[in-house]
C-alpha cells in the first residue's frame, strides 16, 4: 500500500519530579538537603530511512510517546533520563505543525531532527538552599515534553519528473531507461503509485527519474488518479513530458499538452516554470503529418523536442541525454525550508489552566502549557521576552502571583526559569 500523507501526535517524555531529602549520616547531626534532580524526558526524532518507502505504518498507529524521566532520589542523585524515542520516515517527508501548517522539518537529509523536546527535570531541594532557608521543604516537578499534532507529507526526492496522460507510454520509458518496474492496473490511470528509477549514464554520471501517475483534465481539483500524487513533481529539477503523438487514445496531442501544462498551473505556479523536455511518443502509429505538425507546434513554444518507441528504445537515449545535461545547469532538488512555529499558535492551542503556590518564600508556577513557550523563549533578545511578559499577564499567572501576596524582588519559578519579581 502506497501511502504519502498522514496525521500522527507526537509527545515527549516528561522530566521527572526533584527530590526532597535530607543527608542522614552517623555522627553528622545536620546534613542539609541533597535531594537529587528529575531526569529529562526523551525527545521525540524522526530520522530518514532509505529503506522505507511509504509513510503506511502510520495509517495504523497514530500516537507516539517518548518515555519521561526518573524522579531524583536522595545522596543529590539525579533520575535516568528517558530514552528518545525514534521515528522512521521515507527520505523526502515533510513535517508540519498540523494547526498552522509551518514545516517544521524537511526530512531529505540523514539529520536527525528534534521534533518534541523532553521535559527538563525538576530540581531537588539541594538547589533551594540558602543562609535564610537551610532546610527547604520542597523540590520542583519536572517540566512537560512537548506535544504536537503533525502531518507527514511524503515528497519524491527525484531530479526528473515524467507527466503525461494515462497510457502515452510514461511507464514503459521508465522501464526501459532504469531499472524501476511500475505496477500498472487493468483500467484507464495505468500506474497506480508513483515509481522512482535511477538513470545511469556511466562514469558515476547518474539522476533520479520518478513516473507519477497519470493526469486528466480537472486534476488539480481532485479528479481522477493523479491529482493525488501532484505533490510529487514538487520537488523535480525539471519535467520530461511525454505525449502521445498518434493520438492513439483518440485525443488531441496538443490538447493533451496544454491541459496537463494547464493542471500544473491551477496545482502550482512554480510548476508549470520548471524547465520541460516534451517527447512524443508511440511514433510508429503516427503518420508523418501528424509528427511534423505536433512537432512545430512544441518547438514554436522553445521548448526541446525528442521522437521515441519507448518499448523498442528508440529515441530514448536522446531524450535522456538532453535531461542529463539540462539538469547539469540546474540548481539542486528543492528542499522546503524549516519555520518557527509561532508563539501565538502554541498559546492558542494550549489549555491555559494554572496553579500558584508558596514554598519557603519561593513562588511557583506550575502551568504545563506554559513549557513549550519558555523553552522557545531566548532569554538574551528583548522582543522574546517581553512577549513572555505579555502571555504572563494575558494569562493571569502575574494577577494570581500579586493575589498569593508577591512583593518586589521576590523570586518566581517556573519550571527551569527563575527571575525576581518587578512590580
Amino acid at each position: 500500500m502506497f501511502v504519502d500523507k498522514a496525521k500522527i501526535l507526537i509527545k515527549a517524555g516528561d522530566g521527572g519530579h526533584g527530590a526532597v531529602a535530607f543527608h542522614r549520616e552517623k555522627y553528622i547531626a545536620s546534613g542539609g538537603p541533597d535531594g537529587g534532580d528529575g531526569g529529562k524526558g526523551g525527545d521525540v526524532v524522526f530520522v530518514a530511512d532509505s529503506n522505507i518507502s511509504t509513510l503506511a505504518d502510520f495509517k495504523y498507529k497514530r500516537k507516539y510517546k517518548a518515555p519521561n524521566g526518573a524522579d531524583g532520589s536522595g545522596s543529590r542523585k539525579s533520575g535516568k533520563k528517558g530514552e528518545d524515542l525514534i521515528i522512521r520516515v521515507p527520505p523526502g517527508t515533510v513535517i508540519r505543525e498540523a494547526q498552522s501548517g509551518v514545516v517544521m522539518c524537511d526530512m531529505s537529509s540523514d539529520e536527525p531532527f528534534v521534533a518534541a523536546k523532553g521535559g527538563k527535570g525538576g530540581w531537588g531541594n539541594c538547589h533551594f538552599a540558602t543562609p535564610t532557608r537551610q532546610t527547604p521543604r520542597f523540590a520542583k516537578a519536572g517540566a512537560p515534553g512537548e506535544e504536537w499534532e503533525v502531518t507527514l507529507e511524503l515528497k519524491l526526492l527525484a531530479d526528473v519528473g515524467l507527466l503525461g496522460f494515462p497510457n502515452v507510454g510514461k511507464s514503459s520509458f521508465i522501464s526501459v531507461v532504469s531499472e524501476a518496474k511500475p505496477v500498472i492496473a487493468d483500467y484507464h490511470f495505468t500506474t497506480i503509485t508513483p515509481v522512482l528509477g535511477v538513470v545511469s549514464l556511466g562514469e558515476g554520471t547518474s539522476f533520479v527519474i520518478a513516473d507519477i501517475p497519470g493526469l486528466i483534465e480537472g486534476a488539480s481539483e481532485g479528479v481522477g488518479l493523479g491529482h493525488e500524487f501532484l505533490r510529487h513533481v514538487e520537488r523535480c529539477r525539471m519535467l520530461i513530458h511525454i505525449v502521445d503523438v498518434a493520438g492513439s487514445e483518440g485525443r488531441d496531442p496538443k490538447e493533451d499538452f496544454e491541459k496537463i501544462n494547464l493542471e500544473l498551473e491551477r496545482f502550482n505556479p512554480e510548476l508549470a516554470k520548471r524547465p520541460q523536455i516534451v517527447a512524443g511518443n508511440k511514433i510508429d502509429l503516427a503518420t508523418e503529418e501528424q509528427r511534423e505538425d505536433f512537432r512545430k507546434y512544441i518547438e514554436d513554444r522553445g521548448l526541446q523536442y525528442f521522437e521515441m518507441c519507448a518499448p523498442i528504445l528508440e529515441g530514448t537515449r536522446e531524450v535522456i541525454n538532453a535531461a542529463a545535461a539540462m539538469l547539469a545547469t540546474l540548481p539542486a532538488v528543492k528542499r522546503f525550508e524549516s519555520e518557527e512555529i509561532p508563539l501565538e499558535v502554541v498559546l492558542k492551542k494550549k489549555n491555559t489552566g494554572f496553579s500558584v503556590t508558596k514554598e519557603d518564600g519561593v513562588y511557583i508556577v506550575d502551568a504545563p502549557w506554559l513549557a513549550s513557550i519558555i523553552a522557545r523563549t531566548d532569554m538574551d533578545d528583548y522582543e522574546s521576552l517581553q512577549y513572555l511578559q505579555r502571555v504572563l499577564v494575558s494569562s493571569g499567572i502575574i494577577d494570581a502571583l500579586r493575589e498569593k501576596g508577591v512583593e518586589e524582588g521576590d523570586t518566581v519559578s517556573i519550571y527551569d526559569f527563575e527571575f525576581e519579581f518587578v512590580n
